[in-house]
Order: structure tokens, then sequence, then C-alpha cells
């Protein structure tokens, strides 16, 4: 497919698409007339890349990790052993993100809780 079928498909825009593949994210074949043209499997690939960003993954990172994780029919992907401090460390580094935004979240019901009350006459 062509990079703005996939645009379409995976709901990224094409200069994401450009800069994924920049990053050796993602890979396309060129046309005899040098457009990009992607196989099936990029789509799943650009979400899963997609799902690494928003948990706050760089493109280094998450270059690292593409090529140990499982294809999207489920077939083996290569060893990925050699990850799994790094892995480790980016989630408990997720799960200090997450503690800081349910106590910010905390913080926020309060001062809303105090704000919404009725003012006590004395």
């Amino acid at each position: 497919m062509r990079i703005g079928e996939l645009a379409r498909r995976s709901g990224v825009s094409t200069r994401s698409l450009r800069y994924y593949e920049q990053q050796g994210l993602l890979s396309s074949e060129r046309t005899p007339g040098g457009q990009r043209e992607y196989g099936e499997t990029a789509q799943d690939r650009v979400v899963r890349i997609q799902e690494l960003y928003a948990a706050g993954l760089c493109s280094a990172k998450i270059a690292t990790l593409l090529p140990c994780m499982r294809d999207a029919d489920g077939g083996p992907a290569e060893p990925g052993s050699s990850l799994v401090v790094d892995l480790m460390v980016e989630r408990d580094r997720i799960d200090r993100m997450i503690g800081d935004l349910q106590r910010s979240r905390g913080l926020l019901d309060d001062v809303i809780k105090a704000a919404s009350a009725e003012p006590v006459a004395t």
C-alpha cells in the first residue's frame, strides 16, 4: 500500500510515517517512480509504534524493542532476553509516572471539592 493509504488506515500522518522510516522503525520498498510501498503488516507495526510512544518510550528504545515483539500473526519474534532489564527500568519509570499522576489527580479532586463546598456561615 502507498503512504497515503497507510496513513489513512492507521490514523497517523504521512509526516509521522516518514519520520518512523528515518528512525528505522518502519520500512518500505520504492516503486520505479520512487513512491513508498508498504506491506500489509505495516499498519500493525504503526499501531504498535504509536502504543509504545504513548507509553513514553523514545524512538531509540522503540527501535531496540520492536524486533523482540511478536509479529501481528502471532509468529515468534527475535529473542529479546538482553532487553529484559531495560524493559523493567522503563516499566518502573512508567509506574512512577502513573503514581505521580494519581497523586496529582487526588490533589485536584481535593481542590475541586473545597472550591465546590458551600461557605460556612459563622
